[in-house]
């Protein structure tokens, strides 16, 4: 070291204790040692491996179970009673020796003292109405060498613990045997139910867990806010019903020929071609009794088949109208009673636009068929068959079918976990659901009108400070807020990302990308994150950080300004934007002159990056002075308190 280094060293520790007979005002704390907490400090994310890319793609050795099942069920309408039996083939594509399996046995939420009743009272959406039911298991056999085995199993609420038989290897398949029966709900968590002589049946067979490799076996409870996380599979199935009934369902009728009538399948082979919808059955074969084919039997079976999806759900009336159109060969259908005709009458040609919507924009869907269901359910969404409540008018009808109708892609197609990361499936949905209100009825308002829309609510909950993190497992959200949180906040995030950070190109470049890498996969948010970034070209920690990870305010202002005559008629104005909450965003700008004309000015949120309360531009203006400046004059962005957004006059009337 040099000479006047320690010279310098000197003279700073000789004056030290000079300096320290001076009163001196103690910091508050010490911010020595304190690691980067800023916004933008890199996100801390699950390091990439062979399974998960560190692109956001599925590795060179991803990996996920397979479930298929061939299930045979009966509906006992006097005893309100489900009975089944099923054959379940369980693939272990894991790197792990399995030596148990969990399953999911959802109608135990609706057991007395089940966790579901000390959570949701009973009155509420969640609730069971003082509804005692609960999966009765008659028979759970492992299949060894064609013969069956009891395994032992051990009840755990709404999952149950399964020790196998022998241990399933690596690459290997196990068979099970299962008899089962419950006593359906009235009113199942607004999953699932009847209502009068209608039927509306999901979580009702045993399903298994999903063991993935981020957290081996999933086991979360079902507790009805909370939704689904399952495998992908084949599936058979066949529902015996009394002889007067139709079934809706997932997958593909297989044996028409047996429960159609010859002019209602020639009406389907005519629907299949049709881009309106045909009436399958009329209200007139209702009232006449030829709405279901000429039998003496009691009961009439209905056997559907559905390839790679990860549910089955289905539907059971002897009321109900069925209409019937096609989309580029997909079949969507309507089934609903003469009661709920307005605005009903309709909905299959609603089904028919969201799936030409979400296929045109995002991703083709895949299956061959998708039916909207009326009944008591206000709206729940299952592999090709979605839910909806009568609706009193077009536009709240298309609202709710266009939604459970998005599903199909997120999580259905995109088997993102909803127990877990329900705004990944739920807020995704809410996003995608704008392009397609504004597509089917434009006279309420275009995509960024009803973005606009969401952007409002948002910020009026965090004025109220009731706004909560996105980020965070569904069945610990208030019932009350749960669509703020998982539903609105992770769209008007979207929409930002999209319109305001990313540009609309790179956007939907890399959300088509994120749906196209997962379709049929179980991604985690860490994949979306940086699938984005990836496909989209920008990092964006700080982004992830404060919209679903944390709960930050947004709050911009004009700070100061300060403007100087220059020479050769020019003029200068120094401003200081300032931002006054924890949230960053960019930054719109318009500023105004004397002479009436206007100019915007567009930066990036990364310019808070170094100072994040304040960012400075100087700016030089010839022959016109600056009067006004306003920021996020179209109301793109959050702010809480736009009565600091504007610096000086009112804009002058503009020259003609």
């Amino acid at each position: 070291m040099t000479t006047r280094f320690w010279t310098l060293v000197g003279a700073f520790v000789a004056a030290a204790p000079l300096a320290a007979q001076a009163p001196v005002a103690k910091p508050r704390f010490d911010r020595t040692g304190v690691g980067d907490t800023s916004l933008f400090a890199p996100l801390e994310l699950p390091s990439a491996n062979l399974f998960r890319s560190g692109s956001g793609a599925p590795g060179p050795k991803y990996w996920q179970n397979r479930a298929d099942y061939d299930i045979k069920t009966s509906l006992d309408t006097t005893k309100k009673t489900l009975t089944g039996s099923l054959r379940f083939r369980y693939t272990n594509n894991s790197p792990d020796t399995l030596r148990f399996i969990w399953m999911q046995m959802e109608q135990n939420a609706f057991q007395d003292k089940s966790l579901n009743s000390y959570i949701f009272p009973p009155d509420s959406r969640f609730g069971a109405l003082n509804f005692e039911g609960g999966d009765v298991i008659e028979r759970f056999d492992q299949i060894l060498n064609g013969k069956s085995v009891a395994v032992k199993r051990r009840p755990n609420g709404t999952v149950m613990k399964i020790d196998l038989a022998e241990p399933l290897a690596p690459g290997k398949m196990a068979s099970f045997d299962i008899a089962w029966h419950f006593l359906i709900p009235e009113h199942g968590a607004d999953r699932m139910g009847r209502e009068g002589a209608l039927y509306e049946l999901a979580q009702w067979y045993p399903r298994v867990n999903v063991y993935d490799d981020v957290r081996g076996w999933n086991t979360e409870p079902y507790l009805g806010q909370g939704e689904f996380y399952l495998e992908y599979g084949n599936y058979t199935v066949e529902i015996t019903v009394p002889s007067g009934y139709t079934v809706a369902s997932t997958g593909t009728l297989t044996n028409a020929k047996d429960v159609l009538t010859a002019t209602q399948m020639a009406r389907l082979a005519k629907a299949a071609k049709s881009d309106t919808p045909i009436a399958i059955i009329t209200a007139d074969e209702l009232k006449s009794g030829a709405a279901r084919p000429k039998t003496n039997a009691a009961t009439m079976t209905w056997k559907f088949s559905a390839k790679n999806v990860r549910d089955v759900a289905w539907a059971a009336s002897p009321d109900y109208l069925w209409d019937a159109s096609a989309w580029n060969g997909i079949i969507t259908q309507a089934y609903y009673r003469p009661s709920a005709v307005e605005p009903w009458k309709d909905a299959a040609d609603m089904v028919h636009m969201s799936i030409q919507e979400y296929s045109d924009r995002w991703f083709k869907y895949p299956w061959p068929q998708m039916s909207a269901i009326e009944g008591p359910i206000s709206g729940m969404e299952y592999p090709m068959l979605i839910m909806e409540a009568k609706s009193q008018e077009k536009y709240d009808l298309y609202n709710v079918i266009t939604h459970e109708a998005g599903h199909n892609w997120f999580p259905m197609i995109v088997g993102s976990n909803e127990r877990v990361y329900m705004w990944q499936d739920e807020g995704f949905n809410t996003f995608i659901n704008t392009f397609s209100e504004a597509r089917r009825y434009p006279e309420k308002g275009d995509q960024m009108t009803r973005a606009l829309g969401e952007r409002t609510y948002v910020e009026g909950a965090m004025t109220g400070n009731v706004d909560k993190p996105i980020d965070v497992n569904p069945d610990r959200i208030d019932p009350r807020l749960l669509g703020l949180a998982a539903y609105v906040k992770p769209s008007v995030g979207l929409q930002l990302l999209r319109q305001e950070i990313m540009g609309p190109a790179a956007f939907d470049d890399a959300f088509r990308t994120y749906t196209e890498r997962w379709a049929f996969k179980h991604p985690t948010p860490a994949d979306f994150y940086r699938t984005m970034e990836d496909v989209g070209g920008k990092r964006l920690d700080w982004f992830w950080r404060e919209w679903f990870k944390e709960n930050p305010h947004f709050d911009q202002a004009i700070d100061s300004v300060a403007v100087a005559a220059g020479p050769n008629n020019a003029h200068t104005a120094t401003v200081v934007y300032g931002n006054r909450a924890r949230g960053v965003l960019p930054i719109h700008a318009r500023l105004t002159f004397s002479d009436g004309s206007v100019e915007n000015y567009d930066y990036p949120g990364e310019v808070w990056s170094t100072n994040t309360t304040q960012y400075t531009r100087k700016y030089t203006f010839t022959g016109k002075t600056l009067t006004r400046i306003e920021l996020d004059p179209d109301k793109r962005l959050i702010d809480l308190d736009r009565s600091n957004n504007v610096w000086g006059s009112s804009a002058p009337p503009l020259k003609p």
